[in-house]
């Protein structure tokens, strides 16, 4: 058995003591948030809480969960989710193969002209005229019709297509199989991995986006849940410097849990829902972002 120097030893110390380091930092505000949150609002206001909880109280969730615009926010977010990832995929993926072919005629002229949207926009003032001359204000479909081609995901997912070996669409030409046999049979399944991966970044997209709906709907009915969470936050920053006796015994039992704490499960409910799924799709992000590298 090789036995390690004493100079191997103190290097593989200091990379775990590194790693170590770089671990704890990262994970903590994720960690302090929690405990915050499920801490006793009274006394997370004396301060002193840094990894576990003094007083257990799950008084802010309740707060947040018993609140009906809230779940209703939630539907429209899931919804928004559910359907505008599958939809986004479907897109980029049929736009994504005819361009990955280099015998295209026009298809670098079409991907430049893509590329160029990237960098140049018609602002925000053209970009919401737009949106109401095609009667998309205040409607569910402005948060998916909008966002159906991203332009960097594409590339993504084009370059990924280009890598794969041409063989495996002559074999199976040979075996009698058309272009969409071939895109849906071949090619598609082999590009899983980097279409986990896309799925990944537009379904966080789509649960975290919250300036459409703040900009774009104006029905109640229609926030997103990080929309309704914002104004949360914002109802119970400014209830702290109300004076006014009424307000005052109106948010009586909304004040039994602080700003703080209301702030902190917010973000725990915002935030959980992508964190739990994270996991199942980490081996595909991680091939999907390498081999679907820009190289070209």
């Amino acid at each position: 058995m090789k036995t390690r120097s004493i100079g191997e030893s103190v290097f593989l110390l200091a990379v775990y003591a590194i790693l170590g380091f770089v671990f704890f930092i990262t994970l903590y505000p994720f960690w302090n948030i929690l405990v915050l949150s499920v801490n006793n609002a009274s006394d997370t206001m004396r301060g002193g809480i840094y990894f576990w909880p003094r007083e257990w109280d799950f008084s802010s969730f309740r707060q947040i969960l018993s609140d009906s615009e809230i779940l209703n926010a939630i539907k429209v977010t899931l919804a928004r989710t559910i359907i505008g990832t599958p939809l986004t995929l479907i897109v980029i993926c049929l736009l994504s193969y005819p361009l990955s072919k280099k015998d295209l005629v026009g298809g670098r002229p079409i991907t430049l002209l893509f590329i160029f949207t990237m960098y140049f926009s018609g602002g925000l003032i053209p970009y919401y005229m737009i949106l109401k001359s095609v009667n998309l204000i205040d409607s569910f479909w402005v948060y998916i019709l909008p966002g159906l081609m991203n332009v960097f995901h594409m590339i993504l997912v084009r370059t990924f297509m280009q890598q794969l070996p041409g063989e495996l669409e002559e074999s199976a030409k040979i075996d009698g199989a058309n272009d969409l046999q071939i895109f849906y049979k071949v090619i598609l399944p082999l590009c899983l991995p980097v279409l986990a991966t896309i799925g990944m970044f537009t379904a966080i997209g789509h649960w975290n986006a919250w300036f459409d709906s703040y900009v774009f709907t104006y029905k109640p009915s229609l926030k997103t849940l990080q929309a309704v969470l914002v104004k949360i936050l914002n109802q119970y920053q400014t209830s702290n410097m109300v004076s006014d006796a009424q307000k005052i015994a109106d948010s009586a039992k909304k004040m039994a849990v602080s700003s703080d704490s209301i702030r902190m499960a917010a973000t725990v409910v915002s935030t959980l829902p992508i964190i739990l799924v994270y996991p199942f799709l980490q081996k595909y992000f991680v091939k999907g972002m390498t081999l679907g590298a820009v190289k070209s």
